[in-house]
């Protein structure tokens, strides 16, 4: 059996336990954007284009490879970077660049970065190359969005359409 001052002792413990944890679930408040701000996320997940074309393998070639490799095409795994700019009302707020992932570098490329902007109108420009040696950006979107306190605007890059979207 217990004695009473282990049972005592073992209900404070418990209390201050349970005291810590409220305390904590309210105190120091939390607040996501300060009054009056809106947060831009850049969020892509993009694999860039390969570095190099598929090439066809002559018969002759084939003929050398095991049974179980024997595709007519070889291409490279390799992809390019992807490289991203974001202007908010003008002036440059972002510039990324990402490597592919993966052991042989042909994975997507993963970009996440957040900003904090005052809410309002504003100018948002975003560009996105996903091909090497390209000198000028391949995907571009510039248009005006009206940010409410605490929004939270994503700049994404839809696959499927091709095209950078803002959500």
């Amino acid at each position: 059996m217990y004695s009473w001052r282990a049972l005592i002792g073992q209900t404070l413990l418990y209390a201050a336990f349970a005291a810590a944890i409220g305390i904590g679930s309210w105190w120091p408040p939390y607040q996501h954007l300060a009054p009056g701000r809106a947060l831009v996320k850049l969020s892509m997940v993009h694999h860039g284009e390969r570095l190099g074309e598929c090439v066809a393998l002559t018969p002759e070639e084939l003929a050398q490879l095991p049974p179980n490799m024997r595709a007519p095409t070889r291409c490279p795994r390799e992809r390019a970077p992807v490289t991203v700019e974001v202007d908010i009302d003008g002036a440059p707020a972002i510039r990324r660049s990402a490597q592919p992932s993966g052991l042989a570098r042909d994975g997507a490329a993963v970009l996440h970065e957040r900003l904090e902007v005052a809410a309002g109108a504003h100018r948002i420009g975003v560009r996105m190359r996903d091909r090497a040696g390209e000198e000028g950006f391949g995907y571009s979107l510039d248009t005006d969005v009206t940010l409410a306190p605490a929004e939270i605007l994503v700049v994404d890059f839809d696959a499927e359409t091709r095209r950078i979207v803002l959500r």
